[in-house]
């Protein structure tokens, strides 16, 4: 839902019949497979920087720059944060009184707040003093657990959830479900966020997600549909890929531009069967993402397109493609809920 593919008319022209489509799904997946040994040969590389398209434009600066303030964090590492805290929303405000972008409690940004951008005022509600002192906030609990034992970031990450007394008190990240937890969402999260150096490692659940999506060609597209008998087994695009990916063990967000952030980006040429991928009416600004698609080989998708069409295969390569996901379960995890019906 929020993503009407309506207004995809002019881009998604082409559909290949029905009559072939299983043989087409075929070998497109065969295909594009035949290349993965590559892929998984060179899996597991460390990140630098930010990938495309992966942060709203106007924040990208800033994390890029004050992603690097210490060795504890990076720019994906704060992007994480960022995202998980707010979903990017500058005047995001919690019942725990938690306020901007960054989440800041009151006390907290007294403390640690700075003038980012040196105009003489230190304003929670302005990103551009706000992530510079998320990431001084971040780099101030990592000295103040410096001689900890253990990973440098995670110690870090445990102190801002924790506190940095719990840490030190038993030697790096404590026995608290809730701490572990937070460590390991924002680690996870980041990695929807790094520009990979090396190739993605190939999902393993790709296959049973595109044998779901093709059973479904040729069923009417519905703005919001999610399946159910009562809207007779009809889908929109996010439906589709969240219901695909569901019947796999992966349970993604409803949202389009929600399910971006569900794993690593592999770039155009290292595509492979199963990767969703995204369109926007802004290619530098994730949350205009309005359609979501699942790869299955040869530059072509399934998808849901519009109202008026049937699930079918459609090209990707349109001037509103932003990019594909690698769908990991810990990704889908890690992300942040708030699903609409």
């Amino acid at each position: 839902m929020g993503e009407d593919g309506r207004v995809r008319k002019v881009w998604l022209g082409v559909s290949v019949g029905l009559g072939v489509s299983f043989s087409l799904v075929a070998l497109l997946v065969v295909g594009t497979y035949m290349v993965a040994a590559d892929l998984l040969g060179g899996a597991g590389g460390r990140a630098v920087g930010l990938a495309k398209g992966s942060v709203p434009a106007s924040y990208e600066p800033l994390i890029q720059r004050y992603g690097n303030s210490c060795a504890a964090i990076n720019p994906a590492l704060l992007a994480a944060q960022l995202y998980q805290e707010s979903g990017w929303n500058a005047k995001a405000q919690s019942p725990a009184n938690a306020k901007g972008i960054a989440q800041f409690i009151p006390a907290t940004w007294a403390s640690h707040g700075v003038d980012g951008n040196k105009d003489g005022v230190k304003d929670i509600w302005d990103p551009q003093d706000a992530i510079p002192s998320a990431a001084a906030y971040d780099c101030s609990l990592a000295k103040y657990v410096k001689d900890v034992p253990g990973d440098q970031t995670h110690n870090m990450l445990a102190s801002y959830n924790a506190g940095a007394y719990a840490v030190i008190k038993y030697g790096g990240v404590p026995p608290y479900r809730e701490t572990q937890n937070y460590v390991k969402t924002i680690t996870t999260l980041a990695k929807s966020f790094e520009a990979p150096v090396q190739k993605v490692q190939p999902s393993r659940q790709s296959a049973g997600a595109i044998y779901f999506a093709q059973k479904q060609l040729g069923k009417p597209y519905l703005w919001g549909g999610n399946g159910t008998p009562e809207e007779g087994g009809r889908f929109d695009c996010s439906g589709l890929t969240k219901a695909a990916y569901k019947t796999v063990g992966i349970d993604l967000p409803r949202v389009a531009n929600d399910q971006w952030n569900a794993g690593p980006h592999p770039k155009r040429d290292e595509l492979l069967p199963g990767d969703l991928v995204f369109f926007a009416y802004d290619l530098d600004d994730p949350r205009s993402i309005h359609h979501v698609g699942i790869y299955v080989g040869g530059g072509y998708m399934i998808n849901a397109p519009y109202t008026g069409a049937v699930i079918r295969f459609d090209k990707i390569d349109t001037p509103d493609y932003i990019g594909a996901t690698r769908v990991t379960q810990d990704g889908a995890k890690a992300l942040p809920r708030a699903d609409s019906a």
